[in-house]
């Protein structure tokens, strides 16, 4: 029995070693069937041959396949590499297939070209050469449809082990040219490691990237790490928007993807460290976030971009909830809505970029500030926009300390330099040392009354905002295509005045509210005190600038004597005193489309009884000119008619006609 059980297990051992010898000797056959297997699987998926030269095992588990080309029919080549060096599984040889375990690549180039409309790599990201494309007149193009292939093109080809050496790609097109050099990538395991050095036109960017996949779950975790001093600068941003984006590390993750009723969903998580922003209409000097995070929620379709309520953002320690969305279906449809919860108000001001806000750094606050915004917009029905902008604080919440600037400086005499075009041309005392200074019981009611008819009726009634002015602003602006009105109250352009630059950006509208926000309601200056000191410091004309440097140079005369024709022409030249001369023919008499604006404020002012029924019928478009003004503008010498230049409906717009 014992010999027969040896016999037997003899028997079993020699079939072993012999069908082992077998495999040994036929692994090359089985390597061959294995690569005809890939090619023909690779061509009959894309319009490309798949060239491998010669593929042979070089011991008894390792594969050395070389002269390796992937090359799309009637294109560029789109990738080679001299050789692949694979590990085979064991056990996938006696499966009478290969299974390889590791690639090695080494001088692996992948170029990617563009030829006009034509390239020789969009076909990767096709569903097939037999789909028929797309229509796109009346949908328009589905980019969720598009970046859904993307994804699962690249996650699909990523394989389990992958060592890199030397891998080259390059970008080229008309118009640009792209190189990218990886000295090593290092896929093991869902680990990645990898060093690459980014040449875009004259833009070098030097990383280190460390990230963990999971292709099966489409999942992806990647930090970028800067590897020089320079940081990671986003090429292509000067030249396409005007600015600069660039970043110490980044941090970015693709956590959940899913693609339903052609839309796809895509969630994950962004940190940026030490970002860099620079745009001209953003602010004038870099805008600096030491650290910045949004976990984001994002959904494309057909004609749809969405950024979900779940999005949060935060810049420092400050949060929000951001919902955006754009529909361009039927017609153009833009929501934006932003919701904080309650932030520590010294969290709040210390969040705030370095660069952006120049008169707010340094705060010291206490309590809690809360924010939320609603915009809504329906570009075939902008009288329907809906705008609502509301900044809540706790009843304790006090400014413990000012930062680069003090406020509240405005409440006794201060100095106050005008700048044009970012120079100081003229720097004056706003108080009773400067002799062309007027305290607002000086200067005559009809121009204050004028002044707030026309600029904001609302004042003394409002806290610094006028959220239906701002809407109609916003319908100007969207109907002419560019930033046309402003809806700024009387507080609103003192603060622009007194603190801030003249230049329009979005940082010096945000800090403008901001500080209107603080001294209304925190009561820090009163109504009549920020009246007064905006009659003092608004331009009028040629460095002419405050109520009674008006008075006198037009009229020779001071504020507390301005007749009702005076003040009236004096609030039609606040919105642009630069062009106070074409108020006037050569005569020095006033133009004849002046007369609608008399008539127009005459009329406020009738109604809201600042003025008498007879007053308003004496009320005559005209002035009479003395001194400089008079000298600049009266050049006449005979009785020539000027043409006049109709400024009319310029005027009219600058007046809130909600406020009548």
């Amino acid at each position: 029995m014992k010999n027969r059980i040896l016999a037997w297990a003899g028997g079993v051992l020699a079939f072993l070693l012999l069908l082992v010898l077998l495999l040994f000797i036929f692994r090359s056959r089985v390597l061959s069937y294995t690569i005809d297997r890939i090619v023909a699987k690779v061509e009959n998926k894309y319009p490309a041959d798949l060239n491998i030269g010669n593929a042979e095992f070089v011991d008894w588990n390792s594969v050395v396949l070389s002269d390796i080309s992937f090359v799309p029919h009637q294109l560029d080549t789109l990738f080679t590499t001299d050789n692949v060096y694979a590990t085979v599984s064991f056990r996938s040889i006696f499966q009478g297939r290969i299974v390889f375990k590791r690639l090695e690549v080494t001088d692996g180039y992948l170029t990617a070209v563009k030829k006009g409309n034509q390239t020789n790599f969009a076909f990767l990201f096709k569903d097939g050469e037999t789909a028929e494309p797309a229509d796109t007149a009346d949908t328009g193009r589905n980019y969720g449809a598009l970046l859904n292939r993307v994804i699962e093109t690249a996650f699909d080809n990523v394989p389990d082990q992958v060592d890199f050496k030397n891998l080259n790609a390059s970008y080229v097109s008309p118009n640009r040219t792209i190189d990218f050099r990886m000295p090593f990538l290092l896929v093991d395991d869902g680990h990645i490691e990898s060093e690459v050095y980014v040449r875009t036109d004259s833009l070098v960017n030097n990383m280190r990237v460390r990230g963990t996949i999971d292709p099966r779950d489409y999942r992806i975790a990647t930090s970028l790490y800067a590897a020089d001093t320079n940081g990671i600068r986003l090429p292509y941003i000067q030249q396409k928007f005007d600015a600069t984006v660039a970043f110490d590390t980044l941090h970015i993750s693709l956590d959940n993807k899913r693609f339903r009723n052609d839309k796809l969903t895509v969630s994950g998580r962004a940190v940026v460290d030490d970002l860099v922003l620079n745009h001209p209409k953003l602010a004038s000097e870099d805008i600096q976030v030491s650290e910045s995070a949004v976990d984001y929620v994002v959904t494309l379709g057909p004609d749809l971009y969405v950024i979900d309520s779940l999005t949060e953002v935060r810049v420092n320690k400050a949060r929000a909830n951001i919902y955006a969305a754009y529909e361009n279906k039927d017609a153009k449809i833009i929501d934006l809505k932003v919701k904080t919860e309650k932030v520590p108000a010294n969290d709040f001001f210390g969040s705030l970029p370095a660069g952006l806000f120049e008169n707010l750094e340094g705060i010291k606050a206490k309590g809690w500030l809360q924010y939320n915004l609603n915009f809504h917009v329906n570009m075939d029905s902008l009288e329907q926009v809906v705008f609502n902008s509301d900044l809540d604080a706790s009843d304790d919440f006090r400014i413990l300390e000012w930062g680069n600037t003090n406020i509240e400086k405005i409440k006794g005499s201060f100095s106050h330099t005008v700048y044009e075009y970012g120079k100081p041309v003229r720097t004056f005392t706003v108080g009773p040392s400067n002799p062309f200074y007027s305290p607002i019981g000086e200067v005559s009611p009809y121009l204050r009354n004028a002044i707030l008819s026309a600029e904001d009726a609302g004042f003394y009634s409002h806290n610094g905002f006028h959220e239906e002015a701002f809407r109609q602003a916003i319908i100007k602006n969207l109907k002419e295509g560019e930033f046309a009105r402003g809806g700024s109250t009387i507080s609103m352009q003192l603060v622009k005045n007194v603190f801030l630059t003249r230049k329009k950006t979005v940082a010096r509208k945000v800090e403008e509210a901001i500080i209107v926000w603080m001294i209304e309601n925190l009561d820090l200056v009163s109504k009549n005190r920020l009246f007064e000191v905006y009659l003092n410091i608004i331009e009028w004309g040629p460095n002419v600038y405050g109520a009674k440097d008006a008075s006198r140079f037009y009229f020779g005369k001071q504020p507390s004597e301005l007749n009702l024709a005076e003040a009236i022409f004096l609030t039609s030249i606040i919105p642009s005193p630069k062009r106070y001369r074409s108020s006037f023919d050569s005569y020095g008499n006033l133009r004849n489309y002046k007369a609608g604006y008399y008539r127009m404020i005459g009329g406020i002012m009738r109604r809201r009884g600042l003025i008498s029924q007879e007053e308003y019928e004496n009320l005559y478009p005209n002035v009479r000119l003395y001194g400089r003004a008079r000298d600049l503008i009266v050049t006449a010498q005979d009785s020539s008619v000027v043409e006049e230049e109709d400024t009319t409906q310029f005027e009219l717009e600058s007046i809130d006609l909600l406020d009548f």
